[in-house]
């Protein structure tokens, strides 16, 4: 194989079959596609995309990064493989400036693109942008994020580059790899395989101890050293599909009986794995993705194999057209997906579980698609078959054949374009809109409220009590308060959570004159147990908890903060919102925990904010001015049902107006 040919098999997937077949040996010759591997990239785009469509139509569909991973370390390793027994050598130059040339150009336009666009949609999107673009420009996005202290599982800002973490992953492998297989070339084709499978373990291994329940998981994510499982078992297939005798091992077939069934199962497994694994499982992070890995890695060596009684069923379903129209866009599509979603959401919000955020999903695919068909036409194919120079050289004959005026006009929109995008850079804000209202909440709420503006405590019920019938007056009668489910006013009410009562604070103040309010931000529900039972006695009648943004909800802990307030309090749990792949799991446990106990109610923020998708801000999770007073009534609304459930006499709530 030539090293041209090697170099257009490097930007489109193509690589020579291994030894036991013809291999052309004509110095134009292009080696042969392997069919049905763009169809395998076809497979992990679309997990990615639905994944991040909603997470909770495909809760592992992330899982499609590492088949990806399993690709490229199969596809790089063989090229690096075949170049050095063809040549005797690698041109490691070379090799860097092909990936170069296939990743760079779309990248930048991408990026480029998607700020300009961003700066008309929303400024919220332009947070911290500087950084993203150094670490989108410079693959360096995952090791940037992790020092920055960003969360991939739990999206409360909106990154407009937060996918862009695995190209990192992925550059840094192409940046080093080269120079390990180099050493390894020294060695057997065994030892090669073993050390491929060996530094595999030792990612996978370091991936499950650094990996700790109940918090984020981002560091074991997105940390190159922690993900290198997917390439390193594309790697070691690689090193024994280039040796004439260990490529026989690896083809499914001679597997004997297992053979049969190990290349379909194992495309089950991986479908298994992406409806069944969540953000939260240990399971993932111990021995999922590495089984995702494995599975992909069995997939590869059912595509790579040549039968002489005609291709697969798999084979057959994975070379159909769409599939390879769609893998090989997969790097395109991949680009451009995130930053469609976000900035299509903010320009048309919904709410999960309706018809128009359905809709909105599905214009998401077709403006990826589009995008992703026009970059890989007019980008990524002139510069992977003719390179930056040819590339440069064409452009520069179109310039010279037009007329001077159109020149300048011409030089005037490119330096422009650069100006603005420069201007945008640097004048981008530091701090979301939700940001700067949840530091100034936090701020408030270390404040006492006043229970009533203006008024001694107690002379004027709340607005709550007032409708209830009863005097609010706090601590009168505090022996029979506690054995009385009557609507509660402000003062008999103690608040705990996290930072969307963080950002509903002057809301629930204005339903709730007096009430007492302990919310941060980043609280999870072990947070709310600490706090609660800090507090002991001094409970008042009527408790809110609202935990479950951060790490989702942990019944153990629910039940434990139940037991601690008793069923002699009102308890209000509110359950919660976001674009997270376990909302409905974790709010039908607050359904299952407070089924059974008479003093529980759930207050359904979830179905209220869905019906008003526009009272979100734009990170998707937490709620505007008017969504803060959404979530008041909410929890207004649960404390009267829970009252007139316990006493048999309605509740009868004055319609506030939003101040």
């Amino acid at each position: 194989m030539t090293t041209s040919a090697i170099s257009r098999a490097a930007g489109t997937g193509q690589t020579a079959h291994p030894a036991t077949e013809a291999v052309p040996e004509t110095p134009h010759a292009r080696p042969r596609r392997i069919e049905g591997l763009d169809g395998l990239r076809a497979l992990a785009i679309a997990g990615v995309l639905v994944y991040h469509l909603n997470a909770s139509w495909l809760p592992g569909g992330f899982l499609g990064v590492d088949v990806f991973f399993v690709v490229s370390g199969f596809l790089i390793t063989t090229l690096l493989v075949r170049e050095h027994q063809r040549t005797g050598r690698v041109a490691l130059s070379q090799f860097w400036v092909r990936r170069a040339r296939r990743l760079l150009p779309a990248l930048v336009l991408c990026v480029v693109s998607s700020v300009l666009i961003a700066r008309l949609v929303s400024e919220d999107l332009l947070v911290s942008i500087g950084r993203q673009m150094v670490g989108a420009l410079t693959f360096s996005t995952n090791w940037l994020e992790i020092t920055a202290g960003s969360s991939y599982f739990d999206q409360t800002a909106p990154q407009l580059f937060m996918n862009f973490w695995s190209l990192a992953v992925e550059e840094q492998f192409y940046l080093l790899w080269p120079l390990a297989t180099l050493a390894l070339l020294a060695v057997s084709s065994r030892v090669r395989v073993g050390v491929a499978v060996a530094v595999g373990l030792a990612s996978s291994l370091l991936m499950a101890l650094v990996f700790s329940p109940g918090l984020d998981a981002t560091r074991v994510y997105y940390g190159t050293d922690t993900h290198l499982m997917g390439l390193m078992a594309g790697a070691a297939l690689a090193f024994a599909w280039t040796h004439p005798t260990l490529a026989l091992r690896v083809a499914p077939s001679r597997w004997g009986r297992w053979g049969a069934y190990a290349v379909p199962l194992s495309g089950v497994v991986l479908l298994a794995l992406m409806v069944g694994l969540d953000e939260q499982s240990s399971l993932t992070f111990r021995g999922g993705i590495v089984l995702a890995s494995v599975a992909s890695a069995v997939l590869v060596m059912g595509l790579v194999e040549h039968r002489p009684d005609g291709p697969t069923a798999l084979q057959r379903v994975l070379r159909h057209p769409a599939a390879t129209w769609v893998g090989q866009r997969s790097y395109s599509i991949y680009l451009w997906h995130w930053p469609v979603i976000l900035l299509v959401a903010l320009d048309n919000p919904s709410a999960p579980g309706t018809t128009s955020h359905l809709l909105t999903r599905l214009w998401c695919v077709l403006v990826t698609l589009a995008l992703a068909d026009l970059t890989f036409r007019f980008v990524e194919t002139p510069f992977r078959e003719r390179g930056f120079r040819g590339v440069a050289l064409g452009l520069a004959g179109r310039v010279r054949g037009l007329t001077r005026r159109t020149k300048q006009v011409v030089a005037a929109g490119v330096v422009g374009l650069a100006v603005v995008t420069t201007v945008i850079v640097l004048t981008a804000p530091d701090q979301t809109e939700t940001a700067r209202m949840l530091a100034a909440n936090e701020a408030a709420a270390q404040e006492p409220a006043d229970p009533a503006p203006g008024r001694p405590v107690g002379t004027t019920p709340s607005p709550s009590a007032s409708a209830a019938g009863t005097t609010g007056a706090a601590g009168a009668g505090a022996a029979s308060a506690l054995k009385t489910f009557t609507m509660p006013s402000g003062p008999e009410i103690d608040a705990y959570g996290d930072s969307i009562m963080v950002g509903s604070l002057q809301a629930l103040r204005y339903y709730f004159p007096g009430i007492r309010i302990d919310a941060k931000s980043n609280r999870r529900w072990s947070d709310g147990l600490a706090e609660v039972s800090a507090r002991g006695a001094a409970n008042r009648r009527a408790v809110v908890l609202a935990f479950g943004t951060n790490a989702g909800v942990d019944e153990e802990r629910v039940k434990q903060v139940l037991d601690v307030l008793g069923p002699q309090r009102m308890v209000v749990l509110v359950n919660i919102m976001g674009p997270f792949a376990r909302v409905d799991s974790d709010n039908t446990t607050l359904e299952l925990v407070a089924k059974g106990r008479p003093n529980v109610v759930v207050a359904d923020w979830a179905d209220a904010i869905r019906a008003h998708p526009d009272q979100v801000q734009s990170d998707r999770v937490h709620p505007t001015i008017r969504g803060a007073h959404l979530f008041s009534k909410t929890v207004r609304q649960a404390l009267a049902d829970l009252s007139q459930r316990s006493t048999g006499r309605a509740v009868v709530l004055k319609d506030l107006p939003i101040p």
